[in-house]
């Protein structure tokens, strides 16, 4: 990513774009295209409103994490009606609870269905497949938008198989690399709702990204040295290949939730079917301070966990296995 930033609209960036946008498509498992953007996640969350929905549509996420949440909040922001379902923070969202709300919808005034893939904050997975089929099994067309910042080649994400329209995910997770671009995978449904909708937008807007990549370009002065670093990244994925990548993410993980039972604390996820790959969430017994552990943490041993976010705050702490990570590296965070 040192490297001189070259000609963004010349031959040698062509060929960049283009071998990126492949990549891309590879790790998502999607068959139609992936977008590119010099954003974080957030950005990549109001493109996926944006460029489908119209003002006033109706969305529908649970309530199952900080994350989500967020994304709620955007799409409240930009002109969406927001319903909520309730959902335990410490299991994975219940798919029947969908379906009810979604055959409740009779006049499909519903738009889309807002799903975190892994919700960072609580280290709880849901089951994508099993949102897909209560949706499927409402016969309701509504979107399905995933947000998979810390899933993506941390664990398993099958794009195009899964029957998701709009997954979105960041580069600063399983790709490697510092902050600063975001990415949206798509279906041929969700370019087809692309033609019919309303809100305003103008950087986010995906015709003007389909016209450019097609020859590798980008509607926008590019990111170069990140796209550089993403290059890189996505031929290490792919010399190791993504499904090591996963078994490895799968064991790290499996090797801090063991010890943080040895610990004698507890995982927050309740459920193995939620467990994730990417990152743990440690509950403290009630009664202590996390941020007090984190901070002692790291003035000791210099070592930064992740805090408890939102009404987790001071509950929790998060250890973070994912990217280019390996046994030492995990085992020097949970031995100190």
């Amino acid at each position: 990513m040192s490297r001189p930033p070259i000609d963004h609209r010349g031959p040698e960036f062509a060929e960049l774009g283009q071998r990126i946008l492949t990549g891309m498509k590879y790790v998502f498992r999607a068959s139609e295209h992936v977008f590119v953007y010099p954003a974080s996640g957030s950005g990549a969350w109001e493109a996926a409103l944006v460029n489908t929905l119209s003002p006033g549509d109706r969305v529908v996420r649970y309530d199952n994490g900080h994350f989500i949440g967020t994304w709620g909040s955007v799409a409240g922001a930009v002109g969406l009606d927001v319903d909520v379902l309730p959902s335990d923070w410490r299991k994975p969202v219940d798919p029947a609870a969908l379906e009810e709300h979604l055959v409740a919808d009779e006049g499909h005034e519903i738009k889309a269905v807002l799903l975190v893939h892994n919700e960072t904050s609580t280290g709880v997975m849901s089951d994508i497949p099993g949102v897909r089929a209560a949706i499927d099994r409402a016969d309701h067309p509504a979107l399905l938008m995933v947000d998979a910042v810390s899933s993506l080649c941390a664990m398993e994400l099958l794009h195009h198989e899964w029957g998701i329209d709009v997954t979105i995910s960041g580069s600063q997770k399983g790709l490697m690399l510092p902050p600063g671009l975001s990415f949206a995978a798509v279906s041929a449904k969700a370019l087809a709702a692309h033609g019919n909708a309303g809100l305003p937008r103008s950087y986010w807007d995906w015709s003007a990204m389909l016209t450019s990549n097609e020859a590798g370009f980008f509607p926008y002065t590019p990111a170069t040295n990140l796209l550089y670093g993403l290059d890189e990244s996505l031929a290490m994925l792919k010399e190791e290949g993504l499904v090591n990548t996963l078994r490895r993410h799968a064991h790290l993980a499996r090797a801090t939730r063991a010890a943080v039972v040895a610990w004698g604390l507890e995982n927050f996820c309740l459920e193995p079917s939620g467990f994730s790959s990417a990152q743990t969430t440690v509950k403290m017994p009630d009664g202590t301070d996390a941020d007090a552990l984190r901070k002692i943490i790291l003035e000791r041993f210099d070592m930064s966990l992740g805090s408890g976010l939102g009404k987790l705050k001071g509950g929790v702490f998060r250890i973070g296995h994912l990217g280019d990570i390996n046994e030492l590296t995990v085992a020097g965070t949970l031995c100190g």
